[in-house]
């Protein structure tokens, strides 16, 4: 066969082979490797319910090119989620869980990112005044039989208010008015409010909340209710530059600052605080 004839095949190969790399990337919807497409972020709902999401994604997206698909979840299911491959980036707040997750090599490493703390509030007319003593307060729900909501649901939330029972000795459950409600933090906060009971909750999504009855805050300021964030970078993401592009913008000055100025214009306080190494 002359080169004349051999040429028309070649360039036909080329051209073929050049369609169809550009199909795959299109059926993807995704970009490449290094072309800004959607991530799946896993977190807790606290992060969903205070506003904070809604506030520093579009300045990510914006910075990046990045588009952030959120699932909101307990820390427990966040992880799970993780675990499953279902999601490229995690934000949660449990930290003895997050070293699990990166020992059992499902990440390479968390980063800390914020944090702020919880709160425990309860009726403005019940029997414990303000304090900062969490373990006295905790002792006094469970002597007097107060009513007292639990998320229930392996949250980040959750797992911290089952230590701090731990840490007290006490079973919660020796209290005929605990009630365990398997519901985000906004759902079971709107429980308590309509039980007038005592809860734990994070103070970002206490301070956001639209209807907060007659609770107030109980509890603050204990060393046991402070509430680390971390990130991590979910071993088997199919989108590794965006997942790395997230974090990298997270524990930025860009994205440290916004972090901190959220809440600050309509709470007159921050209510996560830039916590990145």
């Amino acid at each position: 066969m002359n080169r004349n004839k051999r040429m028309p095949r070649i360039l036909i190969c080329l051209l073929l082979a050049l369609v169809l790399i550009a199909g795959l990337s299109g059926c993807t919807g995704q970009g490449t490797a290094d072309e800004p497409g959607e991530l799946t972020l896993a977190t807790t709902t606290s992060t969903e319910d205070s506003g904070l999401l809604d506030y520093i994604l579009p300045l990510f997206t914006e910075d990046s090119g990045w588009d952030v698909r959120v699932i909101s979840v307990g820390t427990g299911a966040a992880l799970q989620l993780g675990r499953d491959g279902e999601a490229d980036v995690l934000l949660v707040h449990a930290r003895r869980e997050e070293d699990r997750f990166v020992d059992e090599g499902y990440a390479e490493a968390r980063y800390d990112v914020m944090y702020n703390d919880f709160v425990i509030v309860g009726p403005v007319d019940g029997p414990l005044s303000h304090t900062s003593d969490a373990p006295g307060a905790f002792a006094a729900i469970l002597e007097q039989n107060l009513p007292f909501v639990s998320r229930g649901d392996n949250s980040g939330t959750h797992i911290r208010e089952l230590d701090l029972w731990d840490y007290l000795g006490l079973t919660p459950e020796d209290n005929s008015a605990y009630m365990s409600v398997g519901q985000g933090m906004g759902a079971a906060l709107g429980m308590a409010v309509e039980l007038n009971a005592y809860i734990l909750v994070d103070r970002a999504t206490w301070l956001s909340f639209s209807d907060t009855g007659d609770l107030v805050i109980i509890v603050e300021g204990h060393p046991e209710l402070l509430n680390p964030y971390g990130m991590m970078i979910v071993a088997s993401t199919e989108h590794p530059t965006g997942a790395r592009t997230f974090i990298d913008w997270m524990v930025s000055e860009s994205g440290q600052a916004a972090i901190g100025r959220f809440g600050v214009e309509e709470f007159g306080q921050a209510l996560f605080f830039p916590d990145a190494d």
